[in-house]
């Protein structure tokens, strides 16, 4: 019986007549409707096939993507180890151009002062040699610079 032979004839075009109500539901619905579900059969099961397959493809991409990002992290880890060690190696060589640098400056400063210090080595030679010479003997070396008493232009 189809879906059709279930509702009773009503009257023909016109004015409004009573409605078509069910004649009769014996069988019931689940009759009615297992030509249907017969004919979607295949097409459930191609749907649950792709939803496998879908569901397989992603769990592969997902174990793709973890051993990717675990390589990326391994890279990475390698790679920092490396940049720190560059970044070591280049804070040392700065440090030791500063190094070179001051050590330069000190020994140029070190040889200006041993110049000075050299030109100034004669008259203080001199001075003390004077000191010493009128300390031992006050009439020896008469009046100047260096004798008892001496004073010079700016003193009072």
């Amino acid at each position: 019986m189809s879906i059709l032979d279930r509702f009773r004839p009503v009257g023909a075009p016109g004015p409004a007549g009573p409605a078509g109500v069910p004649a009769a539901d014996i069988q019931g619905p689940a009759v009615e409707l297992a030509p249907v579900f017969a004919a979607l059969a295949d097409d459930v099961a191609r749907c649950a096939a792709l939803v496998d397959e879908a569901r397989l493809s992603a769990e592969e991409d997902v174990a793709r993507a973890r051993t990717q990002a675990a390589a990326i992290l391994s890279q990475g880890r390698l790679d920092a180890g490396v940049e720190r060690a560059k970044a070591a190696a280049r804070v040392e060589r700065e440090a030791s151009e500063q190094d070179a640098e001051l050590l330069e400056q000190a020994r140029q400063e070190a040889a200006a002062l041993e110049e000075s210090g050299l030109a100034l080595m004669p008259a203080v030679v001199d001075k003390v040699i004077d000191t010493m010479l009128a300390a031992l003997n006050p009439g020896l070396l008469g009046p100047g610079p260096l004798s008892p008493g001496h004073k010079s232009p700016g003193q009072k």
